[in-house]
């Protein structure tokens, strides 16, 4: 005579990968966020002004043997901070590994005055991260923008035939953020400076009158 588990263990069951993916979720969120701090951080520390480096070379990616009998989703994300314009020129496609692929994206300044700022990827799941190679990537620079401009910037990227076979779709990550921001001239344009007209007048006017 066969058994089946009660109702209430498939709900626990049900209920309980939810919220674990949930957790996962908000957490490569906050991971997102928490890789410009990072890159700032970083920078400051070392003095040196990019950080995110070539993977492959052009030749190494063209010597590289397509796997034609695999499909791999790639997914692109873009998240901008500050008055920004950010966004790929399509959602997905499909790649084999192997296959050298160039996909576009669009950086704007929405702001009347030039910006420098950078990208910094990241990728999910986290074990394609070493199979995901960037040629060309205007992440490999910072980007200069002047007011109000707009560029279309690309990135060259081959995965490598080694990804694991359990990994169908990769989403590749951008964090894109202003560098020179303007705080510290904000604050110092938000001290009242000094009058010179009105500092003479308020020391002649406390100065005692001499004795003829």
């Amino acid at each position: 005579m066969s058994t089946q588990p009660p109702a209430g263990t498939d709900r626990s069951f049900n209920r309980s990968m939810l919220i674990k993916l949930f957790v996962v979720a908000l957490m490569m969120f906050g991971f997102g966020f928490a890789l410009v701090p990072m890159y700032r951080a970083i920078c400051q520390i070392t003095g040196v002004n990019n950080l995110v480096q070539r993977d492959v070379s052009a030749r190494e990616a063209k010597n590289t043997q397509v796997d034609m009998s695999r499909t791999i989703s790639i997914e692109f994300d873009a998240n901008a901070r500050g008055l920004l314009g950010f966004k790929p020129e399509q959602r997905s496609l499909d790649v084999h590994p192997g296959e050298v692929t160039t996909v576009m994206y669009d950086v704007s300044n929405e702001q009347s005055r030039t910006i420098r700022a950078q990208a910094i990827p990241s990728y999910a799941p986290k074990q394609a991260t070493g199979y995901f190679r960037k040629i060309e990537c205007f992440c490999f620079t910072q980007q200069t923008l002047n007011a109000n401009e707009t560029k279309r910037v690309p990135v060259v990227f081959v995965v490598d035939p080694k990804l694991p076979k359990d990994v169908k779709t990769i989403t590749l990550s951008y964090t894109f953020f202003e560098l020179n921001t303007p705080a510290a001239a904000s604050a110092d344009d938000a001290v009242p400076k000094a009058n010179p007209a009105a500092n003479a007048a308020t020391n002649a006017a406390a100065t005692p009158a001499r004795p003829a």
